[in-house]
């Protein structure tokens, strides 16, 4: 595996001195390597802004080393961190367009300021217009633009200057369901077409699960769990990452008093209700629904549910291969005594 792109070493943030001193982050290790979607998630409070900031030095960490590149960013000059910014750009909830500035000159705006000539600028803003998806509102300013095309035009902005790394804050959170959609499968297009590794901090499990392949839990300013999307998926080992996965918050009692225990989950198919109907009129398989945080996007299904399989093993097994072999569904068994 290719060395990470990033590299954070006990980190450490504490606003204030004294009694009054807050630790917004205690001691965060982790590698984001190129190419990754790599996720951040908690609860509100959890430190995940604050973490983000400290990947391009918005915010100065108290101690530890953040590598991005191989440069040790606290260490840059103030020149020298201009520059490395260039290679790790960022995007927000709110989206911090100008208001004065058309969509083109918004896109133009950071390559003004590294001294791209004006005719080269605007030539490569017209692409990213094209690569976003908005090429008819280059002349279109802010105001005119629904939330997701605000998204898309801070996206195209944050490219401008061809980035190694892009920071996502919360891109999601202001946006109803359909632009979150389509804002994360632009995200994974251009990841996968420009090569660019893409760091997602939310609170919304669904952001994971839609398009990271690794995940940090933060909780409390700490990594409470970190690995693989999958992997803590199937097998949240804190409690953290439990609030996080179980569907409604099922609780550990509910998942004790079922034997074996299948998180499902629904990537784009038709309404999920039949599936269980269908389990039941197919196999003769019945299974108890323990929790469920599913929501219709254009008739289309999302999200996931938490089932109780028959103790029977057989019964298991059958209703397991025919929920494997349903179109956009996955299942993972959940290992709830680890």
């Amino acid at each position: 595996m290719s060395d990470p792109i990033i590299q954070v070493r006990h980190l450490t943030k504490v606003f204030g001195e004294g009694e009054s001193a807050v630790h917004a982050l205690d001691d965060i290790s982790l590698d984001v390597h190129p190419g990754e979607i790599y996720g951040i998630i908690g609860l509100s409070g959890a430190g995940k802004s604050t973490l983000v900031r400290c990947l391009n030095l918005l915010e100065r960490p108290t101690s530890g080393s953040v590598l991005v590149d191989g440069k040790e960013m606290t260490k840059l000059s103030d020149k020298e961190l201009r520059l490395a910014r260039r290679n790790v750009t960022m995007i927000f909830q709110s989206f911090n367009l100008l208001m004065q500035r058309t969509c083109l000159k918004n896109i133009c705006f950071p390559m003004e300021l590294s001294g791209v000539p004006k005719a080269k600028a605007e030539q490569r803003a017209r692409e990213l217009l094209e690569i976003v998806g908005l090429s008819d509102k280059a002349e279109a300013y802010p105001a005119q633009l629904s939330g997701g095309q605000k998204q898309r035009i801070a996206i195209a902005r944050a490219l401008a200057t061809d980035p190694k790394v892009l920071l996502c804050d919360e891109a999601t959170s202001a946006l109803d369901p359909t632009t979150t959609a389509s804002i994360l499968s632009l995200l994974k297009d251009l990841n996968q077409k420009l090569g660019v590794t893409v760091v997602v901090i939310t609170h919304q499990m669904s952001v994971i699960e839609e398009i990271c392949t690794k995940v940090a839990i933060l909780d409390g300013g700490s990594i409470a769990e970190e690995g693989e999307v999958t992997d803590i998926f199937s097998n949240p080992k804190t409690d953290a990452a439990r609030r996080l996965v179980y569907p409604g918050g099922v609780s550990e009692n509910l998942l004790s008093s079922s034997s074996r225990t299948i998180r499902v989950a629904f990537n784009g198919g038709t309404a999920y209700q039949p599936l269980i109907a269908s389990l039941a009129i197919d196999c003769g398989v019945k299974v108890n629904i323990l929790g469920a945080d599913t929501r219709n996007i254009d008739g289309k299904a999302f999200g996931s549910m938490l089932l109780g399989l028959p103790e029977d093993e057989n019964e298991a097994a059958k209703a397991l291969s025919y929920i494997r072999s349903q179109p956009y569904v996955t299942a993972e068994e959940v290992d709830h005594h680890g």
